[in-house]
């Protein structure tokens, strides 16, 4: 790869750096913010060359990984956290969550609309396959959103309702047209589930949304907060795993999830993983602010040169994730194959849509990355069907998203020729 760019995309690229200007510089204030957080906790906590080493075996006594739990719970503004790269996965991590907040009788109820497919037989939405909700008798019920937000008067009637027992929310829009909610939203709806069902827990799938404002859910009034340590708190560096942060009690109930009832939280060896852990938690601020200005450059970009983006600029910045409507198969495959090509890793691999497993249409994703799916790192992906979108998310840093945004839409303009 040459990055040989044309003079006109150049033109266009600066443009859309000087567009992005202000953006950037609210995305530099909350990074700082955050950094301060994170370096304060750090100090409090007196982290040490000797918390990096790992444990074997069972994994008790494990100070470094017993610290940075607690690390995590005082940024989050949490009773406890629990930060494991025995989580395989971000919704591995939130299935522990939602295990945590009900029990057999208990109802669900998601005031966000439908969960992430790769949750929706954990809430037993296609019976009963071992271990779901369907398995245990537990009920899960949805409000749709509004408009692409939360559907206020709706949730204040469902959530009153006596057999919900807990309510989720979902922080970012994932791979769905409709808004991620900002984290006064999220105040806003715990505000109403307080009023009308205060025994209810309120859990938050946080993922694609850390570090995005000065604030975590359980900061507004969320009881339990979980995601992905391969995206945002990661911040590139950690290998695997994910996280649950909140109520002590919450926390404990998701450790006996993750392993058994009587162990929890003691044993689980690091096996040498605490430093990447440690130090892509420190980077993570600015990590995902570089993820953010990739996505902001990228929006401005794009709406240049005639696409329908999201989100809009009054919503900017509240995940990671944005989204860029081709209008046709060919141009959201070149768009892919020009990311494929700008990344560090595999540039050489030219995707292709295929039958992928869960989803209706055929989907084509682009990712070069050191980490296997990692969301932050650069990516684009999309199922192969009206309006033909591509999701974008990532960008370790900002030099080699603009560079990485900028090779797909160079793929895009050889397309037409």
């Amino acid at each position: 790869m040459s990055f040989d760019f044309t003079p006109e995309l150049w033109e266009l690229a600066e443009k859309a750096e000087e567009l992005a200007a202000l953006r950037f510089k609210a995305i530099d204030r909350v990074s700082f913010i955050n950094t301060q957080k994170i370096l304060t906790a750090f100090s409090n906590h007196r982290v040490s060359d000797s918390y990096f080493s790992g444990t074997t075996g069972y994994g008790y006594d494990d100070q470094g990984r017993d610290r940075l739990e607690e690390i995590y719970a005082e940024v989050f503004g949490a009773e406890a956290a629990l930060v494991r790269t025995g989580f395989v996965n971000g919704s591995h991590a939130i299935t522990c969550g939602l295990f945590a907040c009900v029990t057999s009788g208990d109802t669900m109820l998601s005031v966000t609309g439908n969960v992430y497919d790769t949750l929706q037989t954990v809430t037993g939405q296609h019976g009963k396959l071992g271990g779901t909700f369907a398995d245990y008798g537990i009920g899960f019920e949805i409000v749709d959103m509004k408009d692409g937000l939360p559907d206020w008067d709706a949730i204040r009637v469902r959530a009153a309702e006596p057999h919900i027992k807990a309510v989720y929310i979902q922080r970012s829009r994932g791979y769905d047209i409709r808004q991620t909610l900002s984290i006064d939203e999220i105040g806003r709806i715990c505000a109403i589930v307080r009023e009308v069902n205060p025994e209810a827990v309120i859990m938050v799938d946080n993922c694609y949304g850390e570090f995005c404002d000065t604030r975590e859910p359980t900061q507004v009034g969320a009881d339990l907060i979980c995601g992905s340590l391969i995206k945002n708190p990661g911040g590139g560096l950690a290998p695997s795993g994910g996280y649950v942060a909140g109520r002590k009690d919450l926390v404990d109930r998701a450790a006996c999830r993750l392993t058994l009832p009587g162990i929890g939280a003691e044993c689980g060896a690091s096996l040498g993983q605490n430093r990447a852990l440690y130090q892509g938690f420190f980077m993570a601020p600015h990590t995902t602010a570089q993820a953010l200005k990739t996505a902001s450059f990228c929006t401005y970009l794009m709406g240049l040169l005639g696409y329908e983006v999201t989100p809009s600029p009054d919503r900017a910045g509240l995940d990671i994730i944005h989204t860029v409507n081709f209008g046709a198969p060919e141009k959201l495959k070149a768009f892919c194959r020009g990311i494929q090509a700008g990344s560090p890793v595999d540039s050489y691999v030219t995707p292709e849509p295929w039958a992928m497993p869960g989803y209706s249409d055929e989907v084509i994703m682009a990712a070069g990355a050191f980490i296997q799916g990692s969301s932050i790192e650069l990516s684009a992906d999309g199922p192969m069907r009206p309006p033909y979108t591509a999701f974008i998310q990532g960008g370790l840093t900002y030099e080699s998203g603009k560079l990485g945004i900028m090779t797909a839409v160079q793929s895009l303009l050889n397309d037409k020729k």
